[in-house]
């Protein structure tokens, strides 16, 4: 399960840019099946378990966990079909609606998606899953005081358990708005309370980096290039850092380590290049 788990991590980091969202949407898990604690408790409603579930909600829950699997896979035409049974059972049940807007929206149909979105919130307009879900939507479309304000709400439930999570997403949402102070705080918060998630590391070096904050810089983008999470562009990183502070013997192994490990990547070609401000 951990080889499993790297491996779904690092799918996510390869490719990664300082502010290429649709990574995040690409590794963000589907809306949750079951109807959650953090969401009941948001819109005054006690949690429905086994013991008093309807069928009707049953039969839902259950096409959308079968859905979100075959999501996950890029299986899409088998998840909407699954979906449209969860909500032939129940016309009522978020979650679906908030698996349909992702499958729409990596299917790029936009309206379709938005629609999605729309109801699921209508249905459960204070549930984090949906909120969060949405912001990314809202953020890879360009819209931005939308999206920060749906990731705001999200964040204000109590007992939302995905706070770094989200955070990581409004932080890079924030850096596409130009707000780089507000997206620091965010990625800054999203490190504190998971420092091992190599994106908002990524992410958050990338950013001090660019802010001339170079010692913070260093700090997180060591860590992680110390793991076996680190790639060509955390790399590459790491010895813009190491350059920008004159530290030419860390410089030169994290330079040797990319050359052994990514002779043909674009990093280390622009690392011939000295092409240290690209």
């Amino acid at each position: 399960m951990r080889d499993a788990n790297r491996t779904a991590i690092r799918g996510c980091l390869a490719g990664l840019a300082l502010v290429l969202l649709a990574v995040l949407a690409g590794c963000a898990q589907p809306a949750s099946a079951p109807a959650t604690t953090a969401a009941a408790v948001a819109t005054g409603r006690e949690p429905i378990t086994a013991s008093d579930e309807p069928e009707t909600r049953k039969r839902a829950r259950i096409r959308i966990e079968l859905a979100s699997g075959y999501f996950e896979q890029g299986q899409t035409t088998v998840a909407l079909d699954e979906i449209k049974l969860a909500l032939s059972a129940d016309p009522t049940y978020a979650p679906a609606y908030t698996l349909r807007g992702l499958v729409y929206a990596r299917l790029n149909e936009i309206p379709l998606a938005e629609d999605s979105f729309k109801r699921a919130q209508q249905l459960s307009p204070r549930d984090p899953d949906v909120l969060h879900h949405y912001g990314l939507f809202a953020c890879q479309l360009g819209r931005y005081p939308q999206a920060i304000e749906l990731f705001q709400q999200a964040l204000a439930s109590p007992v939302y358990g995905s706070q770094a999570k989200t955070l990581m997403a409004k932080g890079i949402c924030e850096v596409r708005a130009a707000q780089f102070p507000e997206a620091e705080g965010s990625l800054a918060r999203s490190y504190e309370l998971d420092p091992g998630n190599p994106i908002t590391a990524y992410n958050l070096a990338a950013l001090q980096f660019r802010r001339g904050e170079n010692a913070k810089a260093q700090f997180v983008i060591r860590r992680l290039n110390n793991t076996d999470l680190a790639n060509a562009e955390t790399l590459w990183l790491g010895i813009k850092v190491e350059q920008r502070m004159g530290n030419t013997e860390a410089m030169g192994q994290l330079a040797q380590q990319l050359e052994r490990r990514y002779p043909e990547s674009r990093e280390w070609a622009s690392y011939q290049r000295r092409a240290f401000d690209e």
